[in-house]
């Protein structure tokens, strides 16, 4: 526990100085800083998927300073401290987790569903417009599923295509094969799937107000 303070307030005073010192640093505001926290999460995501432990604690470091450096801002501002921040996702994950922290307070509900209690009028209220159309779809499946809300007819849909005994890479290769198919029929694939997740979503929401 010593040594994480330590590094992160090692980290903090860095920042204090390159904040007023550095003449790149000392000009960043949050919408200046936004497409370059997008870049390192997606290199983060790499690091990930190749499994590289050198490059992952590195990506990591770098997320970990862009989330206080946008702290920082906001303290400038006088809009909220870094505390605040901490503080506000502690208490989001003890509120989450009544099976653990409020067992009184739990009667089995899903992650979802506890999410629905905070006041959410949609399942997919939580699944940014601005997600690339794969991760999308993954989202807006596992949150409708999540609630047991109705997903599509998989197993009509690709009986004899999918073997049982698929894995990641031969899933892979399959949905590349089909980016292939679609662009050689005149169909770009990510159109096609964001058309896809529009009519999920417009479905799912039309359900959830007859269901009210």
């Amino acid at each position: 526990m010593d040594d994480e303070l330590k590094a992160f307030h090692r980290l903090s005073e860095i920042l204090d100085t390159l904040r007023r010192e550095c003449p790149w640093d000392k000009v960043q505001t949050m919408k200046s800083l936004r497409y370059l926290t997008i870049e390192e999460v997606h290199e983060l995501s790499e690091a990930i998927v190749s499994g590289n432990t050198g490059d992952l604690k590195k990506e990591l470091g770098d997320l970990a300073m862009h989330i206080l450096f946008y702290c920082k801002i906001a303290e400038e501002q006088a809009l909220f401290s870094t505390a605040d921040v901490y503080n506000t996702i502690c208490e989001k994950l003890v509120d989450r987790h009544p099976f653990i922290y409020h067992k009184d307070e739990y009667h089995g509900e899903s992650w979802e569903q506890l999410k629905m209690r905070e006041g959410r009028k949609d399942v997919l209220e939580g699944v940014p417009d601005s997600l690339p159309s794969l991760v999308k779809a993954v989202r807006m499946q596992e949150k409708v599923a999540g609630i047991g809300g109705q997903l599509p007819e998989v197993d009509r849909k690709v009986a004899g295509v999918l073997g049982e005994g698929m894995d990641d890479q031969a899933f892979g290769d399959l949905l590349f094969a089909l980016v292939g198919w679609a662009r050689a029929h005149g169909i770009n694939a990510d159109d096609a799937l964001c058309g896809a997740n529009m009519r999920f979503r417009k479905q799912h929401s039309t359900k959830n107000k007859e269901d009210k």
